[in-house]
């Protein structure tokens, strides 16, 4: 699905300036709005699994609302369609994304969880990578035909649907009689302790030092890479990150999750460092690069940390709140980075980040202290 999502997302702001005439402004409400209904939504599907006792029937709701709108796409002839198409796409992913979560931890080996949530990382990341590759390859190959880019973009969203749908089981859970226990109340959320929160805290301290991945884009303009090899540093990082998730995931399995996730954060550190004071295009790639084994070292292991301190019956809710508080906090930590932009300049922005980390790196002592030892 990433695959397929990446190939349009890469060409859709493109596609509504210069087709259909949309402004700036128009490109950044879509989008933003876009986000937020995702992850808006992501809370509510988790709990709702928890309720009914099935992750699986949801999951696959998600990914068939995202593959039935691929086609609206390449057909839509007005900015209505497309926003409409944007959204439920969006309403798609909020829909799978806790309860697929919640169903890799059912059915992964609890010794093996590092590596599952390593994996599945990895995976996206590849086609985080290829899609936009693809994308660019086929509008150079077809005289920069949006419309049968798009179409060819179906393909593997459907194929992603036909996966899960036919070759995925979900395993038996048990399930309280009367639903009491899984309902989305203050009282379900205590119940998913305090190691939790804690996760939740750190989790979220963590996305405010990692603001959005546009800014890596921004720091390469500012200091002079030519424009058409901007996009090369999604590249970089993206390249890194599929390359270190599954290992790093593995590797915590055996090593313990706390010391990978503390070296996580101070590669972070480092990056922000390099990237505030790089010169070159050299240190950019260097920054870019680190911030990439960051992300492979970190997204991993946080998701595989929400599994080993949540009670299995509210696995999906607590997969919802984590995404939820922390896609706000990426959202904030996005406004703080342009606002300090705007002000400062980009050193401002990745020393802001430094010192973000920084307290993040600090929030892990707490963590291991009330982790168990295996995930610690």
């Amino acid at each position: 699905m990433d695959l397929s999502s990446e190939m349009i997302h890469a060409l859709f702001p493109l596609y509504l300036v210069t087709v259909l005439g949309a402004s700036m402004l128009t490109v950044g409400m879509i989008e933003g709005v876009a986000e937020a209904i995702a992850m808006i939504t992501k809370i509510f599907s988790g709990a709702l699994s928890d309720y009914i006792g099935q992750r699986k029937v949801l999951a696959a709701l998600g990914y068939g609302l995202a593959a039935f709108t691929k086609p609206i796409f390449p057909l839509a002839l007005t900015i209505g369609w497309l926003m409409t198409a944007r959204f439920v796409d969006r309403i798609g992913k909020g829909i799978r994304g806790a309860p697929r979560d919640a169903l890799i931890a059912d059915l992964a080996p609890e010794d093996l969880r590092g590596a599952s949530y390593g994996l599945r990382q990895s995976l996206d990341t590849v086609g985080a990578v290829l899609g936009p590759l693809l994308a660019l390859t086929l509008m150079y190959a077809l005289a920069d035909n949006f419309t049968a880019v798009f179409w060819i973009a179906v393909v593997p969203a459907f194929a992603s649907f036909a996966v899960i749908s036919l070759w995925v089981h979900e395993p038996q859970r048990p399930t309280p009689k009367d639903g009491s226990e899984t309902r989305l109340t203050f009282g379900a959320l205590a119940k998913l302790g305090r190691a939790y929160w804690l996760v939740v805290i750190v989790g979220s301290l963590f996305t405010l030092a990692r603001f959005s991945e546009a800014f890596l884009l921004l720091r390469a303009q500012s200091i002079g890479l030519p424009l058409a090899l901007v996009p090369g540093v999604m590249v970089v990082m993206n390249v890194v990150y599929a390359l270190v998730a599954w290992p790093a995931g593995t590797l915590s399995d055996t090593l313990g999750r706390y010391g990978l996730l503390a070296a996580g954060f101070g590669l972070l550190l480092v990056a922000d460092l390099t990237l505030a004071f790089a010169n070159s295009v050299a240190w950019l790639a260097l920054g870019v690069a680190l911030w990439g084994l960051h992300m492979g070292l970190t997204q991993g292991l946080l998701a595989s940390l929400v599994a080993d301190t949540s009670p299995a019956p509210l696995r999906g809710t607590a997969f919802g709140v984590f995404n939820l508080l922390t896609g706000l906090a990426t959202l904030l930590a996005s406004v703080i980075a342009g606002a300090l932009w705007d002000r400062i300049g980009p050193t401002g922005t990745f020393l802001a980040g430094a010192v973000f980390t920084a307290i993040a790196l600090l929030t892990l002592l707490p963590l291991r202290a009330n982790v168990a030892p295996r995930s610690a």
